[in-house]
């Protein structure tokens, strides 16, 4: 693919990306889901009225920002409400997220292009990501998770960027990393993942290169009772090395695991001492953290800066155990992966489409409302479906590097030079346990919208796997990376009505209600 062709296919994307957000973004003249909470407090910093924040303010002061801008544009003031605190349209409270959202598809598209150098792989990251349901719900309401990710995927971004280049440069772009980091930290705690996620993968980079600095490292940890005295045959070693290449012709790969003969990124990780990630990316996320927490304090005086991250703590802790009982939509961390409790964050019903929807006030009795708006927060079922599968098919390739010379040689070996792609599966599957993982241990109600930092890693673990297919040999292949990339869209327009609270019939409705554990 050309650079002109990969410039117009990621413009292309932000285009789609930024109409859908931005498409009836004042249907709902009302506070949809956890507006109540955020789109009110990003109205109170701006008439100074004081409350208690459960989270990191920032996500609040940027839909504040968004409200004044939105007040002063002398257009998209056909209905308001008074929900917030004072007279507001629903657009001056939701533009901005609409805006940030459609950048994130970008950010994923860039990640995989930094990742790889693949402009396939890039836009097909970005592409399916701008598929994806819950990240377009998200975006078209004043809510706070879209932040969370942007600034973490920045992070990322720029954290590869540094790892690009020397020098002066490495030292601008690991700023710029650290900056966002604390970003998504100082808009909700989860946050964090994302900055682990970096140390994470620069860690496994160190203990690999620290095995493979031992001398004669493929005999490292060999069953003493199969260990040769003279090592192991040059003509073994070279067979082994060679069943991993990916064979080339014309550029088209036949086999997933690729030559090591590129140089990427994730490469350069051993480059960065530990005296620059901890000032890079633990003194500068802390300072941003702690001064997103200014305006804040001084609007409310309450409590002081440790005082108030106790009682959020407290807040947290009491919000009751992970159980239908506490929330109907209590879905603990398990059930994300495969979206078996998704979630509604509007549904109103109404007796036919030209009468105006209630600015407050409950749906329609069972059986009276002919036409049901409903606005779920749900990804794309079979993007995450396939992406799961995806994930799965990364982890497997990585383990079985090293159980396939054990079984085979009773020899633990690493490759002193990783594949591009091996890098690749590293990266994504660290990145989504980071951002997975630490849901374990947690016992308060969580929802599905707190797998939106780990499902990222699925979407490019899943468009990781159609390039794969794209650009192999055999026909087969391709033909199911196509087949892959259809059902994905095809998905996504047709489970879009309920993303974007489009008219439905309850015929119509029902039928992209595959499962009662979704309504």
């Amino acid at each position: 693919m050309t650079k002109k062709w990969f410039r117009i296919g990621m413009a292309s994307v932000f285009i789609l990306s930024l109409a859908l957000r931005f498409w009836g973004l004042e249907r709902f003249n009302t506070l949809v889901f956890d507006e109540v909470y955020f789109a009110k407090f990003g109205n109170n910093y701006l008439t100074r009225t004081p409350f208690f924040n459960a989270h990191p303010p920032l996500s609040q002061y940027i839909i504040g920002i968004g409200i004044w801008i939105g007040s002063h544009i002398p257009f998209w003031h056909d209905t308001v409400n008074g929900l917030t605190g004072s007279l507001r349209s629903p657009w001056t409270y939701r533009w901005l997220n609409a805006l940030t959202g459609s950048f994130i598809p970008l950010v994923v598209g860039a990640i995989a292009y930094q990742l790889s150098y693949r402009r396939t792989f890039a836009i097909l990251a970005g592409l399916f990501t701008a598929c994806d349901g819950i990240f377009l719900v998200e975006s078209r309401y004043a809510l706070s998770n879209i932040y969370i990710v942007i600034f973490g995927l920045l992070g990322h971004w720029f954290f590869l960027l540094a790892l690009d280049n020397q020098n002066r440069q490495r030292s601008f772009w690991l700023v710029f990393a650290g900056i966002t980091f604390g970003a998504s930290v100082g808009t909700k705690w989860n946050g964090l993942w994302f900055l682990s996620g970096a140390y994470l993968i620069w860690i496994a980079a160190w203990v690999i290169h620290l095995i493979n600095s031992f001398p004669n490292p493929k005999l490292f940890f060999t069953s003493p009772s199969l260990k040769e005295a003279a090592g192991i045959s040059q003509d073994s070693e070279n067979s082994s090395q060679q069943s991993e290449v990916r064979i080339q012709d014309s550029g088209v790969s036949t086999y997933f695991p690729s030559s090591s003969s590129s140089q990427t990124p994730l490469q350069n990780l051993t480059q960065l001492n530990i005296f620059q990630m901890l000032f890079y990316l633990g003194i500068i996320p802390a300072f941003i953290y702690s001064i997103i927490w200014i305006p804040h304090l001084q609007l409310d005086k309450t409590y002081g800066f440790i005082a108030v991250h106790q009682q959020i703590l407290k807040f947290h802790l009491h919000l009751g155990g992970n159980s239908p009982n506490v929330h109907p939509y209590c879905a603990a961390w398990y059930k994300w992966p495969l979206m078996t409790r998704p979630m509604a964050y509007y549904y109103q019903t109404a007796e036919r489409i030209t009468e105006p929807l209630p600015v407050m006030g409950p749906p329609l009795p069972a059986g009276a409302g002919q036409v049901i708006y409903d606005v779920h927060a749900m990804g794309n079922p079979f993007l995450w479906w396939f992406g799961v599968a995806a994930m799965l098919f990364l982890i497997g390739m990585l383990v079985s590097q090293v159980v396939i010379p054990w079984v085979k040689e009773k020899r633990f070996s690493l490759r002193a030079t990783l594949s591009v792609d091996t890098w690749i599966a590293l990266y994504l599957v660290i990145n989504y346990a980071a951002n997975l993982l630490p849901w374990v241990k947690v016992t308060r109600c969580v929802f599905i919208y707190h797998y939106m930092c780990a499902v990222v890693f699925v979407f490019l673990a899943i468009a990781w796997f159609v390039d794969q297919c794209l650009r192999s040999y055999y026909q087969q292949l391709r033909a199911l990376g196509i087949t892959i990339t259809f059902i994905i869209l095809a998905a996504f327009i047709f489970w879009m009505p309920i993303y974007l609270g489009l008219p439905l019939s309850p015929d119509a409705y029902k039928l992209r209600m595959w499962f009662n554990s979704w309504i």
